[in-house]
């Protein structure tokens, strides 16, 4: 065999072990390669709600009788005092003795009302007092003492929280005093059969009209609901969250309401997750349990202003936020014998890694062990992937 016939066979058979290893190397998977970083990451758990006011005051039928139109519109505002309906009282009921007997009982329960919401307010006022006091002296402590930011910020919230409250306990009050003024007032017409005498109804409180449940003359019975008044500003929203859900939150907690109507996202707080739950069919027939949440609203009223009473919200609840997390979008990670795993890309190859996770959101998972920031990890990582295959970035 000459020379050149040996160099033919030595570089055909390289040739030939080129092709052999490039066939065992196998095509190369074309991914997406994404980058494990540290970078802020909050969990957020959605809902819908509606607004509601905060506090609603009805004016109902005081005695059997007709109660004359009612001229208001809704939305009108009104003053507390101010004439908002009339009743033609019945000739029988205001001879009727045991009427009598019923309107003093209201009297004397309206009476003891009054106390109730006096003693309130007072209860209500010593608690702002103290929540002040503990707001001020957070505030002047040293910037190099123990004192967080989540300590002063809950200290605000419960300042807030009872200067609300003591609103709501003075307007009580204002809705308790009028209202035993109207039960006097049908007290005292007693005995006094005067055919057409008409009693007059007042607003129960500084507000607005809210609903008119009689519009035209009509008759009316005692206790029958009349009109609804209350504050549009002081509007909350009620959430009807998964039980599984709501054990997640707290009052204090930060939240978002979201798709209002509005151009920008509101801020509110969770004020109160009611501690009793209910079933409920959702919209595919399946029986849940609910809790009723409600989330007091923090922007300022007049970016909100054109929300009303039983509007739709979304509501996003913020369950956990950290600053610098580190984390892998979550369609990276999958399980394997109930670890989960990812692929990292290691010298253009594919190596399973078994990680720690910890908060999860909706599109990233913190990572708490198994990675290091810089490492690229395959987001999608289907059956085609495998330890040791070869992988190609998409770029």
């Amino acid at each position: 065999m000459t020379r050149r016939t040996r160099l033919v066979f030595v570089v055909a058979a390289l040739v030939l072990a080129g092709l052999v290893a490039v066939g065992l190397r196998g095509e190369a998977r074309l991914v997406d390669l994404v980058e494990v970083r540290a970078a802020p990451l909050t969990v957020t758990s959605q809902e819908e709600g509606k607004t509601r006011l905060r506090d609603r005051f009805v004016l109902s039928a005081p005695i059997v009788g007709v109660v004359r139109r009612v001229l208001l519109e809704q939305g009108d505002v009104v003053q507390a005092g101010q004439v908002v309906a009339e009743i033609e009282p019945s000739v029988a009921a205001l001879l009727d003795p045991a009427t009598r007997l019923r309107l003093q009982g209201e009297v004397d329960t309206a009476r003891q009302l009054v106390l109730a919401a006096k003693a309130r307010v007072d209860a209500t006022a010593a608690a702002q007092r103290l929540a002040q006091q503990e707001e001020v002296r957070l505030n002047a402590m040293p910037a190099e003492s123990a004192v967080s930011r989540a300590q002063l910020d809950a200290a605000r919230a419960r300042r807030e929280q009872a200067g609300a409250e003591h609103a709501a306990a003075r307007a009580e009050e204002a809705a308790s005093e009028q209202r035993l003024r109207a039960a006097q007032a049908v007290l005292e017409a007693q005995g006094e059969a005067q055919p057409g005498r008409l009693l007059a109804l007042a607003a129960p409180v500084d507000g607005m009209l809210i609903r008119r449940h009689v519009e035209s003359a009509a008759p009316v019975a005692p206790g029958q609901p009349l009109l609804e008044f209350g504050d549009p500003a002081a509007l909350e929203v009620e959430v009807e969250a998964l039980s599984t859900e709501a054990v997640k939150l707290r009052p204090g907690m930060p939240a978002r309401i979201l798709r209002w109507g509005g151009d920008e996202v509101l801020e509110g707080r969770v004020a109160r997750v009611e501690p009793g739950g209910y079933t409920k069919i959702s919209a595919l027939g399946v029986e849940e349990q609910r809790v009723r949440v409600i989330v007091e609203l923090l922007t300022p009223r007049e970016r909100w202003s054109s929300l009303g009473d039983g509007y739709r919200v979304e509501v996003e609840f913020v369950l956990w936020h950290g600053d610098r997390v580190l984390q892998v979008p979550s369609s990276a990670l999958f399980r394997v014998a109930g670890q989960w795993s990812v692929f990292v890309e290691e010298s253009g190859r594919a190596r399973r890694v078994p990680v720690e996770i910890g908060a999860r959101a909706t599109l990233a998972t913190e990572i708490r062990g198994g990675l290091e920031a810089g490492q690229r990890v395959v987001s999608h990582p289907d059956d085609r992937i495998a330890e040791g295959v070869r992988l190609r970035g998409r770029e």
